[in-house]
């Protein structure tokens, strides 16, 4: 084999780290035009059942139209500057326009998807798995980020993540598919169990519906056997996140957190090791 040439283990690695630098510049998309794709839907009913006439043409907008252009002077981006990370860093963080200043979040979420996809590959070998894993991925980066910009879980993300995952599990890629569709039902009812009981002694909602579809799509990835430390992981750090904002940003406890971020986190640690940390609380409780 020639000096120069990649070694055979290191091209699904390389790969996956392109595409998921790739995808991650997608999502961006995705994170910022689905919430305003819903609120155009959202309005738009809302106009047709009151019978009221919208006053004004709202512009086109889907995933695809309009092209990506700067906020700020409107232009076009070109090809070229939009490189996932490499533009951002040759620009030095500014449109090649108009020089405004490009938030940084852009290639911080291009690199951690391409990290993340990229560490796949360590631990699945080129499968079917591994392409539901990447999948799998990068719904719930999407998912995190939506749900911070606007305490939001889509079900066009929410719902085709949980089928997806019935599906691949068809082949017991992850589960058998007894134990993934029952871990779908008992995702779903065990955070809505919590959300009634919660509402019922405290009068408020403590969490959206959005957060029962994810955990119910974490389960029929997954199987229901995976449910508790998805849960227990997802409630300490989104405990310890939330009393680290109450005392560092003095945030109040009636400004509502986001838990989606914290179920998605948890269910990618469980994919990865899930079942080591499943074997090592059995241990600890003496349970196995």
């Amino acid at each position: 084999m020639p000096e120069t040439a990649i070694p055979l283990d290191w091209l699904v690695p390389t790969a996956l780290l392109v595409l998921g630098l790739t995808v991650g510049s997608f999502l961006n998309v995705v994170i910022y035009r689905l919430p305003l794709m819903m609120e155009t839907r959202w309005r738009r009913d809302c106009c047709e059942l009151l019978e009221i006439d919208q006053e004004k043409q709202v512009e086109r907008l889907n995933l695809a139209t309009p092209n990506s252009h700067c906020p700020q002077c409107k232009a076009p981006i070109k090809p070229w500057h939009n490189i996932p990370v490499l533009s951002y860093l040759i620009l030095r963080g500014k449109c090649g326009t108009c020089a405004q200043h490009i938030p940084a979040r852009y290639p911080i979420l291009e690199l951690t998807t391409g990290l993340l996809t990229l560490t796949l590959a360590w631990y699945f070998p080129l499968s079917l798995a591994l392409l539901g894993a990447v999948l799998f991925t990068w719904a719930l980066v999407a998912l995190t980020m939506i749900d911070v910009d606007h305490q939001l879980l889509p079900d066009d993300i929410t719902l085709p993540l949980l089928w997806t995952g019935l599906l691949f599990n068809l082949t017991g890629a992850y589960a058998g598919l007894g134990d993934a569709v029952i871990g779908a039902m008992a995702g779903y009812l065990t955070l809505w169990t919590v959300y009634q009981v919660f509402k019922l002694l405290t009068g408020k909602e403590g969490m959206g519906y959005g957060d029962f579809k994810l955990l119910a799509a974490l389960g029929a990835w997954m199987g229901w056997q995976m449910l508790p430390v998805i849960i227990l992981l997802s409630s300490a750090v989104g405990a310890i996140v939330g009393i680290a904002m109450m005392v560092i940003k003095r945030r109040g406890r009636d400004i509502p957190i986001p838990f989606g971020p914290y179920l998605a986190a948890a269910g990618w640690i469980a994919l990865l090791w899930g079942d080591t940390l499943m074997a090592r609380y059995m241990g600890a409780t003496g349970l196995n």
